[in-house]
């Protein structure tokens, strides 16, 4: 689930361009001389200090460059580059890995300026600062809860900006993650005989995650659960929403080798008249 160092430059590179742009712009304009000493953080020209944190954030020291840019705020709260010195500055945070760094930059960044042109940028790197810590479906998965939310909030907030279509694409690989994580607790009470809980798990998957590549396993898994149980009705219905929606999967050949003969002809004799989409199986017990 985690992205390469580069790749994640490589996303990030059309907003670096038009600061790079836009500072080079004011670096013409300006009249100070650096040339024969480099002034210290606490005494240094906006343009100084805008140009070495760049430097620092070219040079991947990532570090350096997050304090440079708080510096250029600190220092010059009142130019035109204070604002973008903050969103450098979490994104520099980012790149170091310092992920509670630039969610705590971004949130007051997004809080300072809510109407800024590039705060759908701001959401985005909010999503991705928890969408890199995602961990694998055998550990807590808050992070993947939050991914999902900050990416939701994202595509719904700003469903045009450039951002949004990469955002999807994570949201749904985000959404397939916690589903695996739904499937493996619901496998694990199922081997150990706590049937009923392991059920809860399965139609949770099927109720929250229907957009997933878990859900025929899901329906397999309940088929097997109901069976456990000698709820052979409800197993035969699972089946058929399974068959109907799954014909040639693994999943369905599996529940299909669980019925009993009987059940087996009836999904023969029964296709095409038994409603077999799978809101029949999220109606309240």
């Amino acid at each position: 689930m985690h992205a390469s160092r580069c790749s994640r430059k490589i996303c990030l590179r059309q907003f670096m361009l038009l600061c790079g742009v836009l500072f080079s712009a004011l670096s013409l304009a300006s009249c100070s001389s650096t040339k024969d000493h480099e002034p210290q953080i606490e005494t240094a020209s906006v343009e100084v200090l805008y140009d070495r944190a760049n430097k620092a954030l070219e040079a991947e020291e990532y570090t350096e460059a997050t304090k440079l840019f708080e510096e250029v705020e600190r220092q010059h709260p009142y130019s035109k580059w204070s604002t973008h010195a903050q969103l450098m500055a979490a994104y520099s945070s980012y790149l170091a890995q310092k992920y509670d760094e630039a969610l705590s930059a971004l949130d007051r960044y997004i809080q300072l300026h809510p109407g800024a042109d590039d705060v759908d940028y701001a959401y985005y790197l909010k999503a991705l600062s928890y969408y890199e810590q995602i961990s694998d479906v055998r550990r807590d998965q808050e992070m993947t809860t939050n991914a999902v939310r900050a990416l939701n909030t994202l595509i719904n907030r700003f469903p045009t900006s450039e951002y949004a279509r990469d955002a999807t694409l994570k949201r749904d690989l985000t959404m397939d993650h916690l589903a695996g994580k739904e499937m493996e607790i619901g496998r694990y009470y199922l081997n150990r005989g706590y049937t009923n809980a392991a059920i809860n798990r399965f139609r949770s998957v099927i109720v929250n995650f229907q957009t997933t590549s878990h859900v025929s396993e899901a329906l397999h898994r309940l088929v097997e659960a109901y069976l456990t149980l000698g709820l052979k009705n409800e197993a035969y219905q699972v089946a058929a929403v399974l068959g109907h929606n799954y014909p040639g999967s693994e999943w369905y050949e599996r529940s299909y080798q669980l019925l009993d003969d009987q059940q087996r002809q009836k999904l023969i004799d029964e296709r095409g008249f038994f409603e077999r989409t799978v809101d029949t199986l999220l109606k309240p017990d």
